[in-house]
């Protein structure tokens, strides 16, 4: 696995894990690489520090707060983690999951024909673009909506 920073013509910067150098390349070539703010598929590699490990210490480390082995797999590793957990549990207990039909129920109560609601789901790349483009207020969530968390 490798770790890039990621930049996109908006110069938003995000990192992102590839299984390879190659895997990168090819992801990239075929329009999947997208950035993880806007969605702009013109996303480079950008300048990053190198990750060296430090030498062995003398000394045990001071331990975590909570020790990995102590905490549930399940639990938040790090407070953005616990802040994105909190997002998406707002989100869901206080909006209506309309699936893959988000594109069109935003366009619908854009234009009203349908109440307006607050509403979340999953919609094609260029379905939002569509919708941006026509002003309907939609922001993309940094979750995957389709996928179950234990």
């Amino acid at each position: 696995m490798i770790s890039y920073t990621l930049k996109c013509e908006n110069d938003h910067r995000f990192d992102s894990w590839f299984q390879s150098a190659e895997a990168f390349d090819k992801l990239k070539s075929a329009g999947m690489v997208t950035c993880a703010v806007c969605g702009d598929t013109n996303v480079e590699k950008a300048m990053m520090a190198p990750r060296v490990r430090p030498a062995r210490q003398t000394a045990p480390a001071e331990p975590a707060e909570q020790p990995q082995e102590d905490r549930p797999l399940s639990a938040p590793a790090s407070p953005a983690e616990q802040a994105m957990a909190e997002l998406r549990r707002k989100v869901e207990e206080n909006s209506e999951n309309v699936g893959d039909n988000f594109a069109s129920e935003a366009r619908a109560m854009h234009e009203g024909e349908t109440e307006e609601r607050a509403i979340y789901g999953s919609a094609k790349l260029e379905d939002a673009k569509a919708l941006i483009e026509d002003g309907v207020p939609v922001t993309p969530l940094p979750f995957n909506i389709g996928r179950k968390t234990n």
